[in-house]
Formats: structure tokens, C-alpha cells, sequence
């Protein structure tokens, strides 16, 4: 967000941003611009250690996440390669692809991820009698969010019309919401109390 912000004050149009010359030139640019050489080599240097610190902990994170869904010892060294090395692989592969299109499934991904929390954290409020609207007003909206999205996206949804999508997306929320309300309390069979965890 900081540097969407930089990127719009910086830059008086559209046409001026894409004529900097792509991310790279911009970063230095307003780097150096607003910070002087020290600080635009500092910002610089953290536009490039910050991204390969959240790769390194996303890889490792997915290692151990397989590891651990397949129950699967990590202790030796050739058992972290055996999963490191076909995620390593499919991060090369994912290199050759077009970013605009890996961003969108990311963002959706995000909210959605978002929207599951908030709806989790809803029900662990609402079952210990607790005030969950602070959750569920949020999880809600983000469903609608969710669902208008990926209905009327056209290059990885439905591509569907943007009013029929947002009906559907309201539809959806409001649906959620209500068998919430009505089926938040009951317990699962088989999963643990809410006292338990």
C-alpha cells in the first residue's frame, strides 16, 4: 500500500507511471527522489530482502504443512528434500507465468481465506455466547465480496454480468448468515467441544 501510494502522488497520471519503466525504475526513482541516496539504497534493498524473506518462509511453511498433513518426519535431510524439491519445482514453473494471472487467483484466494476465518472466528464466539457480530457482519460482507468476484471475474471465474454476479454474492452471504444463525450452535459429530480447544 505504501508503494501504491508513492506510485500515485509520485507520478501525476496513469501514462507517467507506466512511462517510468516498470516497477524497478519506479522504486528507484521515488526512492532516491523522496529519501536521498542513503535512504533510496536502504528502501531498495528492502523492496529486494523483504519479498525473498516472505518466499523463503511461504516455502518452508509448505514444507511443513505437507509434512505434516502426510505425517511425514522432517528430522533428516533427505526427507525435507523429497517435499522442498517438487515445491522448489513447481515455484520455477510458476516463473514462466503470466504474474497478472497468479495475482488474481492469489487476491482471491486472500479474501476467501479472509472470509473463512472471520466465519470460524464467528462461530467460536457465537457457541461460547459471546457478542460474534464483530465477525460476522465482516464474514458476511466478504462472502458477498468472494462470490460477486469469482461469478463476474472473466479470466478465471464465471464471467458472468457484474448485477447478476452481485445478486448471486448477496444471495450466498445472506444464506451463509442465516443457516449461521441457525445451525452455529448445534455440534458436529465427531469434532471436539468448543471447551476442548
Amino acid at each position: 500500500l505504501v508503494w501504491a501510494t508513492v506510485g500515485m502522488t509520485f507520478y501525476t497520471s496513469p501514462e507517467a507511471l507506466a512511462a517510468a519503466g516498470g516497477p524497478a525504475n519506479v522504486v528507484n526513482e521515488t526512492a532516491r527522489a523522496l529519501m536521498g541516496p542513503v535512504g533510496g539504497v536502504l528502501a531498495i534493498l528492502g523492496v529486494v530482502a523483504l519479498p525473498v524473506t516472505s518466499g523463503d518462509t511461504a516455502f518452508r511453511a509448505a514444507r511443513l504443512t505437507i509434512a505434516e498433513m502426510f505425517n511425514f518426519k522432517q528430522s533428516a535431510i533427505p526427507a525435507r528434500l523429497a517435499i522442498a524439491i517438487p515445491i522448489f519445482t513447481i515455484g520455477v514453473v510458476l516463473n514462466f507465468v503470466d504474474f497478472n494471472v497468479i495475482w488474481r487467483y492469489f487476491g482471491f484466494a486472500n479474501q476467501a481465506l479472509a472470509a473463512i476465518m472471520l466465519w470460524a472466528s464467528g462461530a467460536y464466539l457465537y457457541r461460547k455466547h459471546r457478542l460474534h457480530w464483530i465477525c460476522t457482519v465482516p464474514a458476511t460482507f466478504m462472502t458477498a465480496v468472494c462470490i460477486s468476484y469469482i461469478c463476474y471475474e472473466p479470466k478465471m471465474g464465471f464471467g458472468m454480468g457484474i448485477e447478476i454476479a452481485d445478486i448471486i454474492g448477496v444471495i450466498v452471504a445472506v444464506v451463509s448468515l442465516v443457516a449461521f444463525l441457525a445451525l452455529g450452535r448445534k455440534p458436529i459429530a465427531g469434532a471436539p467441544s468448543i471447551d476442548e480447544v
